[in-house]
């Protein structure tokens, strides 16, 4: 199959679920889930009943009220349980043309998701912006994949407007929720805590809290490369607002280059340090590149963990 190169291509096609499968196919090419023979335990699904199959599973009660016969499908106890967290915070609809953070994290959401369902993996999303907004169970059915990319598509159409971003208390709720050893797999684009020494410390004491609960933390830092690391703009003056604050200044790019970049080197490197104190993997998501690495990095904390 081809692999989609280019945001171009992939904001042609037309909805999340082809866009997964082309990505995934596509990049992780000769992968090969290992069979799962676990005891199904949770109930998931119905599907009609097919003449000459055992009749153990079919559900009798609903024989009676549809006067069809349908089977109870069950979900197999999964290799691993992930939970995705979407920050769907203003910043996160930067740049406002062309593909933004927010619809990069939606479609590397969605391919992760197609994945986690090859490998039986069971997954749950969460959307958040100042506090947890959407939290589904983890769950590895076809119905709750298509269900969350349902979700996936409101957030993708519906971009909030002047909502900041709270990680520490979204996590500290997370860490309250989840009962069983789960990866949780974060994208935004950790701009809260760039000037805020506080807020850098109060993030790193919610990865605590998920640390001994026994999860796995992977942090995907979502950036435009370009524009937000590299400042790179015209030679002559502009017009920035915060599209979270709505706060505004006109200023020349070249007069406050050196000193922005030096300031936000400075703090990635803080972010560097502190997850690798904490054994936190965080990774550079640049919105001009592919997919590949998302899904490589998961795949490897994954064979980590099983």
């Amino acid at each position: 199959m081809p692999q989609l190169n280019t945001n171009q291509e992939i904001r042609q096609l037309a909805n999340l679920e082809l866009l997964a499968r082309q990505v995934v196919e596509g990049f992780i090419t000769g992968l090969h889930q290992s069979p799962f023979h676990g005891f199904s335990v949770e109930f998931a699904e119905h599907r009609l009943y097919n003449s000459g199959e055992s009749v153990k599973n079919i559900d009798w009660k609903l024989l009676a009220r549809t006067d069809k016969l349908f089977v109870k499908q069950f979900e197999e106890e999964t290799n691993l349980r992930c939970y995705l967290l979407l920050d769907t915070s203003s910043s996160m609809n930067y740049p406002e043309e062309g593909l933004s953070k927010l619809q990069f994290s939606v479609y590397a959401i969605a391919s992760l998701m197609y994945l986690f369902k090859k490998q039986r993996d069971a997954f749950g999303l969460c959307l958040f912006s100042d506090q947890m907004d959407w939290m589904s169970p983890a769950r590895s059915t076809s119905a709750h994949l298509f269900y969350l990319y349902a979700q996936l598509e409101r957030a993708f159409n519906e971009p909030r407007k002047n909502t900041q971003t709270g990680i520490a208390k979204v996590l500290h709720h997370l860490a309250g929720e989840i009962h069983q050893r789960s990866m949780v797999i974060l994208f935004s684009d950790m701009l809260e805590n760039s000037l805020n020494t506080q807020k850098m410390q109060d993030l790193f004491a919610a990865i605590q809290h998920l640390k001994y609960k026994k999860h796995e933390v992977v942090i995907f830092n979502v950036t435009s490369r370009k524009r937000e690391v590299d400042f790179e703009f015209d030679n002559r003056p502009h017009h920035f607002v915060d599209i979270e604050t709505g706060e505004e200044v006109r200023v020349h790019p070249n007069k406050i280059r050196d000193s922005y970049k030096a300031q936000l080197q400075e703090y990635r490197h803080e972010l560097q340090l502190k997850c690798a104190q904490y054994h936190i993997d965080i990774v550079d998501a640049d919105i001009e590149d592919d997919y590949t690495h998302i899904l490589k990095t998961y795949l490897i904390k994954r064979n980590r963990m099983l």
